[in-house]
């Protein structure tokens, strides 16, 4: 019998046949297929050797040294020289080493670029009002992402450190629902569900994920599917979160949403946005595989769509994946920015095509 997801979206099939994604998401393809080890898997399998009383420098420290041996474990098991049921599980692991950090930047909150600096673990709120306890939107199998990963298994979290004047999931983003607070067990258990029904990836998005990194860490520790762990993200966190991402996240599916600081502080109210986007794009280059979202706004063609291709093509590659989305539409606020005001043209679209052409971008989708 034929899925309905496959009827529905049958480029989620033939992109199984596409050379430019398989190269470019070689490894998560083999994840997806249960053919390699999702990084989660193998990080719960490395021992970190740390005491609860130990200074944060001290964790980092390992955490660094652990960073460098990721890789060379991760290679071994995917080349089948290194059996990973063989692995003993150790008391503590990579995971946990990760968890402990995150539980003392918790104390003084710089998970986003913002760095507001509150105690999060004695209920102090920052800009993306997220305490200890993830709300979750939504949990469901979603067949309307890219084709490699329909259908993804897709949480939605409350809150964000952006403020985008034309959010579409604004009653995410700015805390118009209540949500569900889920233990990590809970959402554990749901990923698995999600998993065993067919899904291809556990996808974290809200909102957007970075102020739950603490939690989502938590929850994988009691996952025991083996699912490839999508990061779903605005690119704004901090060069802390990148770090800790490394190890954990297979594929970084990543915004590109502006191609210089003016334009996002106007419209997200995100300062110095292309330093955190830019480093956080190589990181994600450098410790997983890339699909990289360009949500083209009216208007915005030379002084982002441009700049943003050119950046990829020089930065990343030409073969790196790229989604040019022309999707957008007026929401929440939009109206208070005067370009913003509308849908995208026709000749909006076809230039930014011909744009993604002349940088040489040579594995982007629409």
């Amino acid at each position: 019998m034929v899925d309905l997801w496959a009827l529905l979206r049958p480029d989620s099939m033939t992109v199984l046949r596409d050379k430019n994604a398989r190269t470019s998401l070689e490894r998560y393809f083999g994840v997806m297929q249960n053919q390699k080890i999702a990084k989660f898997v193998i990080a719960k399998k490395l021992a970190a050797n740390f005491g609860n009383k130990d200074s944060t420098a001290k964790l980092w420290k390992k955490h660094c040294q652990l960073s460098k041996e990721f890789p060379l474990i991760e290679k071994k098991i995917d080349s089948c020289l290194t059996n990973i049921e063989e692995l003993e599980s150790p008391k503590k692991s990579f995971l946990d080493l990760k968890i402990a950090i995150l539980n003392r930047i918790l104390a003084s909150c710089h998970l986003c670029s913002r760095r507001c600096r509150v105690n999060r673990r004695k209920n102090e709120l920052g800009y993306c009002k997220c305490d200890t306890q993830i709300k979750v939107s939504t949990i469901f199998e979603h067949l309307g992402e890219e084709p490699e990963l329909v259908p993804s298994g897709t949480i939605f979290t409350l809150g964000c450190t952006m403020r985008c004047c034309h959010c579409q999931n604004w009653t995410i983003s700015q805390w118009m629902e209540p949500g569900a607070i889920y233990s990590p067990k809970q959402l554990a258990k749901a990923i698995e569900n999600l998993r065993n029904h067919g899904c291809r990836n556990a996808n974290l998005v809200g909102g957007e994920p970075t102020p739950w990194l603490t939690q989502w860490l938590e929850t994988f520790k009691h996952v025991n599917t083996n699912v490839p762990i999508v990061w779903n993200s605005n690119s704004y966190y901090s060069k802390e979160t990148a770090a800790l991402l490394a190890g954990f996240a297979d594929v970084y599916l990543l915004d590109f949403k502006y191609g210089n600081n003016e334009c996002a502080k106007r419209i997200s109210k995100a300062p110095d946005y292309w330093t955190a986007c830019t480093r956080n794009h190589r990181y994600g280059k450098k410790y997983g595989e890339l699909i990289i979202r360009v949500l083209v706004l009216p208007n915005h063609l030379d002084c982002c769509v441009k700049p943003i291709f050119k950046w990829i093509k020089n930065n990343l590659g030409p073969t790196t994946r790229v989604n040019v989305m022309f999707q957008y539409r007026p929401e929440w606020n939009a109206h208070e920015v005067l370009e913003l005001r509308r849908r995208l043209n026709q000749a909006e679209r076809k230039e930014a095509i011909e744009l993604a052409k002349k940088a040489g971008l040579q594995n982007f989708i629409t």
